[in-house]
Protein backbone atom coordinates (compact mmCIF):
# COMPACT_ATOMS: atom_id res chain seq x y z
CA UNK A 1 0.00 0.00 0.00
CA UNK A 2 3.09 2.62 0.53
CA UNK A 3 3.90 1.75 -3.10
CA UNK A 4 0.52 3.35 -3.97
CA UNK A 5 0.49 6.06 -1.89
CA UNK A 6 4.31 7.00 -3.17
CA UNK A 7 3.09 6.68 -6.58
CA UNK A 8 -0.37 9.12 -5.58
CA UNK A 9 2.34 11.42 -4.24
CA UNK A 10 4.32 11.42 -7.27
CA UNK A 11 1.06 12.03 -9.35
CA UNK A 12 0.54 15.29 -7.25
CA UNK A 13 4.30 16.38 -7.76
CA UNK A 14 4.11 15.80 -11.40
CA UNK A 15 0.83 17.71 -12.26
CA UNK A 16 2.94 20.80 -9.95
CA UNK A 17 6.04 20.30 -12.07
CA UNK A 18 4.04 20.19 -15.43
CA UNK A 19 1.37 23.74 -14.22
CA UNK A 20 4.27 25.54 -13.18
CA UNK A 21 6.91 24.50 -15.71
CA UNK A 22 5.30 24.27 -19.11
CA UNK A 23 5.81 27.26 -21.21
CA UNK A 24 9.96 26.99 -20.14
CA UNK A 25 10.09 23.57 -20.97
CA UNK A 26 8.02 24.72 -24.83
CA UNK A 27 11.01 27.31 -24.75
CA UNK A 28 13.36 24.73 -24.12
CA UNK A 29 12.50 22.44 -27.18
CA UNK A 30 12.23 25.27 -29.55
CA UNK A 31 15.75 26.29 -28.49
CA UNK A 32 17.39 23.45 -28.55
CA UNK A 33 15.89 22.03 -32.21
CA UNK A 34 16.23 25.14 -34.09
CA UNK A 35 18.79 27.27 -32.57
CA UNK A 36 19.23 29.65 -35.46
CA UNK A 37 15.66 30.70 -34.67
CA UNK A 38 16.02 32.60 -31.54
CA UNK A 39 18.37 35.05 -29.85
CA UNK A 40 17.15 33.69 -26.54
CA UNK A 41 14.33 33.37 -24.15
CA UNK A 42 12.74 36.36 -24.80
CA UNK A 43 12.88 36.71 -28.23
CA UNK A 44 11.31 33.00 -28.62
CA UNK A 45 8.56 33.63 -25.95
CA UNK A 46 7.82 36.80 -27.98
CA UNK A 47 8.00 35.26 -31.34
CA UNK A 48 5.73 32.12 -30.01
CA UNK A 49 3.19 34.59 -28.89
CA UNK A 50 3.31 36.69 -31.73
CA UNK A 51 3.27 33.79 -34.30
CA UNK A 52 0.84 31.01 -32.05
CA UNK A 53 -0.56 32.87 -29.17
CA UNK A 54 -0.80 31.74 -25.75
CA UNK A 55 -1.99 28.42 -26.38
CA UNK A 56 1.56 27.96 -28.10
CA UNK A 57 3.38 28.32 -25.08
CA UNK A 58 1.11 24.71 -23.41
CA UNK A 59 1.65 22.69 -27.27
CA UNK A 60 2.10 19.21 -25.62
CA UNK A 61 0.82 19.82 -21.97
CA UNK A 62 -1.09 16.32 -21.99
CA UNK A 63 1.50 14.17 -23.44
CA UNK A 64 3.91 16.66 -20.77
CA UNK A 65 1.27 15.38 -17.93
CA UNK A 66 1.04 12.09 -19.15
CA UNK A 67 4.90 11.90 -18.94
CA UNK A 68 5.72 13.61 -15.77
CA UNK A 69 3.02 11.71 -13.83
CA UNK A 70 4.32 8.47 -15.46
CA UNK A 71 7.89 8.69 -15.06
CA UNK A 72 6.95 10.37 -11.29
CA UNK A 73 5.37 7.58 -10.86
CA UNK A 74 7.70 4.59 -11.87
CA UNK A 75 10.80 7.03 -10.27
CA UNK A 76 9.38 7.35 -6.96
CA UNK A 77 8.02 3.92 -6.63
CA UNK A 78 11.47 2.46 -7.84
CA UNK A 79 13.10 5.07 -5.63
CA UNK A 80 12.07 3.07 -2.56
CA UNK A 81 13.16 -0.72 -4.29
CA UNK A 82 16.31 0.88 -5.02
CA UNK A 83 16.62 2.01 -1.66
CA UNK A 84 16.16 -1.29 -0.22
CA UNK A 85 18.41 -2.60 -2.95
CA UNK A 86 21.04 -0.40 -2.11
CA UNK A 87 20.84 -1.13 1.84
CA UNK A 88 21.59 -4.72 0.54
CA UNK A 89 24.35 -4.04 -1.23
CA UNK A 90 26.47 -1.75 1.62
CA UNK A 91 24.69 -4.37 4.35
CA UNK A 92 22.41 -2.49 6.28
CA UNK A 93 19.43 -2.70 7.92
CA UNK A 94 15.99 -1.87 6.42
CA UNK A 95 15.57 0.97 8.39
CA UNK A 96 18.85 2.46 7.72
CA UNK A 97 18.99 6.08 6.87
CA UNK A 98 20.94 6.10 3.76
CA UNK A 99 23.57 8.57 3.34
CA UNK A 100 23.21 11.11 0.56
CA UNK A 101 25.22 9.53 -1.61
CA UNK A 102 23.58 6.10 -1.16
CA UNK A 103 20.18 8.22 -1.74
CA UNK A 104 21.92 9.45 -5.15
CA UNK A 105 22.71 5.91 -6.31
CA UNK A 106 19.20 4.74 -5.41
CA UNK A 107 17.75 7.46 -7.64
CA UNK A 108 20.13 6.73 -10.46
CA UNK A 109 19.03 2.87 -10.70
CA UNK A 110 15.16 4.13 -10.21
CA UNK A 111 15.76 6.47 -13.75
CA UNK A 112 16.64 3.60 -15.37
CA UNK A 113 12.90 2.14 -15.45
CA UNK A 114 11.29 5.44 -15.63
CA UNK A 115 12.94 5.70 -19.55
CA UNK A 116 10.66 2.93 -20.79
CA UNK A 117 7.15 5.17 -19.97
CA UNK A 118 9.05 8.72 -20.42
CA UNK A 119 10.51 7.85 -23.68
CA UNK A 120 7.25 7.91 -26.21
CA UNK A 121 5.71 10.43 -24.07
CA UNK A 122 8.20 12.84 -24.30
CA UNK A 123 9.11 12.00 -27.92
CA UNK A 124 4.72 13.17 -28.56
CA UNK A 125 5.48 15.93 -26.63
CA UNK A 126 8.58 17.37 -28.07
CA UNK A 127 7.14 16.81 -31.45
CA UNK A 128 3.86 19.29 -30.58
CA UNK A 129 6.03 21.39 -29.17
CA UNK A 130 8.55 22.12 -32.18
CA UNK A 131 5.66 21.45 -35.05
CA UNK A 132 5.16 25.16 -35.72
CA UNK A 133 9.18 25.47 -36.20
CA UNK A 134 9.40 22.40 -38.84
CA UNK A 135 6.54 23.71 -40.94
CA UNK A 136 8.43 27.29 -40.90
CA UNK A 137 11.78 25.58 -41.70
CA UNK A 138 10.15 23.92 -44.69
CA UNK A 139 11.42 20.14 -42.73
CA UNK A 140 7.51 19.08 -43.07
CA UNK A 141 4.59 20.49 -45.30
CA UNK A 142 1.99 19.88 -43.09
CA UNK A 143 2.27 19.26 -39.54
CA UNK A 144 -0.21 17.12 -36.52
CA UNK A 145 -1.59 19.03 -34.28
CA UNK A 146 -3.30 16.98 -31.99
CA UNK A 147 -1.93 14.45 -29.51
CA UNK A 148 -3.36 11.47 -31.44
CA UNK A 149 -2.72 12.64 -35.06
CA UNK A 150 1.03 12.95 -33.78
CA UNK A 151 0.58 8.86 -32.29
CA UNK A 152 -1.34 7.79 -35.22
CA UNK A 153 1.87 9.31 -37.49
CA UNK A 154 4.47 7.68 -35.42
CA UNK A 155 2.40 3.84 -35.95
CA UNK A 156 1.93 4.48 -38.98
CA UNK A 157 5.28 5.98 -40.58
CA UNK A 158 8.01 3.62 -37.77
CA UNK A 159 5.04 1.12 -36.04
CA UNK A 160 5.34 0.72 -32.28
CA UNK A 161 9.21 0.92 -32.07
CA UNK A 162 9.25 4.78 -33.15
CA UNK A 163 7.51 5.96 -29.86
CA UNK A 164 11.21 4.86 -28.98
CA UNK A 165 13.37 6.98 -31.02
CA UNK A 166 16.01 8.86 -28.80
CA UNK A 167 15.33 6.20 -25.69
CA UNK A 168 19.27 6.02 -25.75
CA UNK A 169 19.80 9.86 -25.26
CA UNK A 170 16.57 9.34 -22.72
CA UNK A 171 18.79 6.71 -20.99
CA UNK A 172 22.17 8.95 -21.25
CA UNK A 173 19.79 11.73 -19.50
CA UNK A 174 18.46 10.17 -16.89
CA UNK A 175 20.88 7.82 -15.05
CA UNK A 176 23.25 10.52 -14.31
CA UNK A 177 21.24 13.19 -14.37
CA UNK A 178 19.03 11.37 -11.62
CA UNK A 179 22.07 10.86 -9.68
CA UNK A 180 22.98 15.18 -9.42
CA UNK A 181 18.96 15.48 -9.42
CA UNK A 182 18.46 13.50 -5.89
CA UNK A 183 22.05 13.71 -4.53
CA UNK A 184 21.71 17.67 -4.60
CA UNK A 185 18.12 17.71 -3.51
CA UNK A 186 19.37 15.25 -0.25
CA UNK A 187 22.44 17.30 -0.25
CA UNK A 188 20.48 20.56 0.25
CA UNK A 189 17.80 19.35 2.96
CA UNK A 190 21.14 17.89 4.83
CA UNK A 191 22.32 21.93 4.95
CA UNK A 192 18.66 22.91 6.07
CA UNK A 193 18.09 20.34 8.43
CA UNK A 194 21.62 21.17 10.36
CA UNK A 195 21.55 18.14 12.42
CA UNK A 196 17.41 17.72 12.88
CA UNK A 197 15.56 15.56 11.22
CA UNK A 198 15.03 16.36 7.90
CA UNK A 199 11.22 15.24 8.07
CA UNK A 200 10.81 18.49 9.96
CA UNK A 201 11.58 20.69 7.19
CA UNK A 202 9.06 23.58 6.52
CA UNK A 203 8.13 24.50 2.83
CA UNK A 204 10.44 26.99 1.79
CA UNK A 205 13.56 24.81 2.44
CA UNK A 206 11.48 21.66 0.15
CA UNK A 207 11.08 24.32 -2.40
CA UNK A 208 14.95 25.31 -2.63
CA UNK A 209 16.08 21.80 -2.24
CA UNK A 210 13.88 20.62 -4.50
CA UNK A 211 15.05 23.48 -6.73
CA UNK A 212 18.63 22.89 -6.21
CA UNK A 213 18.37 18.91 -7.25
CA UNK A 214 16.71 20.21 -10.64
CA UNK A 215 19.14 22.88 -11.13
CA UNK A 216 22.01 19.95 -10.78
CA UNK A 217 20.34 17.46 -12.74
CA UNK A 218 20.22 19.58 -15.77
CA UNK A 219 23.66 21.34 -15.36
CA UNK A 220 25.14 17.62 -15.87
CA UNK A 221 22.98 16.47 -18.18
CA UNK A 222 21.89 19.25 -20.86
CA UNK A 223 23.92 18.42 -24.27
CA UNK A 224 22.40 15.08 -23.72
CA UNK A 225 19.43 16.54 -23.66
CA UNK A 226 19.65 18.83 -26.47
CA UNK A 227 20.49 15.64 -28.79
CA UNK A 228 17.19 13.94 -27.45
CA UNK A 229 15.26 17.04 -28.65
CA UNK A 230 17.00 16.99 -32.12
CA UNK A 231 16.13 13.10 -32.62
CA UNK A 232 12.67 13.24 -31.31
CA UNK A 233 11.63 16.21 -33.05
CA UNK A 234 13.79 15.86 -36.89
CA UNK A 235 13.01 12.44 -37.09
CA UNK A 236 9.37 13.26 -37.97
CA UNK A 237 11.14 14.47 -41.67
CA UNK A 238 12.83 11.51 -42.11
CA UNK A 239 15.91 9.11 -40.61
CA UNK A 240 17.65 10.63 -38.12
CA UNK A 241 21.17 9.79 -36.99
CA UNK A 242 21.49 8.12 -33.88
CA UNK A 243 22.82 9.42 -30.21
CA UNK A 244 26.80 10.09 -31.14
CA UNK A 245 26.15 10.82 -35.03
CA UNK A 246 23.59 14.04 -34.13
CA UNK A 247 26.06 15.23 -30.97
CA UNK A 248 29.07 15.20 -33.78
CA UNK A 249 26.95 16.92 -36.08
CA UNK A 250 25.97 19.40 -34.13
CA UNK A 251 29.08 19.81 -32.68
CA UNK A 252 31.07 20.32 -36.21
CA UNK A 253 28.73 22.34 -38.04
CA UNK A 254 27.33 24.48 -35.15
CA UNK A 255 29.71 24.63 -32.75
CA UNK A 256 29.24 23.01 -29.03
CA UNK A 257 27.43 25.92 -28.25
CA UNK A 258 24.25 24.99 -29.54
CA UNK A 259 24.53 21.86 -27.32
CA UNK A 260 23.37 24.46 -24.55
CA UNK A 261 20.87 26.59 -26.45
CA UNK A 262 17.88 26.81 -23.99
CA UNK A 263 19.70 26.64 -21.48
CA UNK A 264 18.62 29.58 -19.40
CA UNK A 265 14.25 28.63 -19.96
CA UNK A 266 15.53 25.22 -18.49
CA UNK A 267 17.28 26.27 -15.31
CA UNK A 268 14.13 28.44 -14.76
CA UNK A 269 11.71 25.83 -15.33
CA UNK A 270 13.86 23.18 -13.02
CA UNK A 271 14.34 25.29 -9.83
CA UNK A 272 10.57 26.21 -9.94
CA UNK A 273 8.92 22.92 -11.33
CA UNK A 274 11.26 20.66 -8.94
CA UNK A 275 10.44 22.81 -5.64
CA UNK A 276 6.99 22.40 -6.41
CA UNK A 277 7.31 18.90 -7.86
CA UNK A 278 9.01 17.81 -4.19
CA UNK A 279 7.15 20.25 -2.29
CA UNK A 280 3.98 18.63 -3.30
CA UNK A 281 5.28 15.11 -2.96
CA UNK A 282 6.49 15.33 0.53
CA UNK A 283 2.90 16.90 1.51
CA UNK A 284 1.27 14.93 0.63
CA UNK A 285 3.26 11.89 1.38
CA UNK A 286 3.65 13.21 4.77
CA UNK A 287 -0.56 13.16 4.87
CA UNK A 288 -0.81 10.38 3.68
CA UNK A 289 0.97 8.20 5.66
CA UNK A 290 -1.19 9.93 8.89
CA UNK A 291 -4.09 8.47 7.02
CA UNK A 292 -2.32 4.95 7.06
CA UNK A 293 -0.77 5.39 10.83
CA UNK A 294 -4.56 6.78 11.77
CA UNK A 295 -6.26 3.49 10.66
Amino acid sequence: SSAIFLTSSACLGGTACVVTGQPFDTAKVKMQTFPDMYKGIVDCFVKTYKQVGFRGFYKGTTPALVANIAENSVLFMCYGFCQQIVRKIVGVDRKTKLSDLQNAAAGSFASAFATLVLCPTELVKCRLQAMHEMQLSGKIIQGHNTVWSVIKGVIQKDGPLGFYRGWSSTLLREVPGYFFFFGGYELSRTFFASGRSKDELGPIPLLLSGGFGGSCLWIAVYPVDCVKSRIQVLSMAGKQAGFMGTFVTVVRTEGVLALYSGLKPTMIRAFVANGALFLAYEYSRKLMMKQIDSY
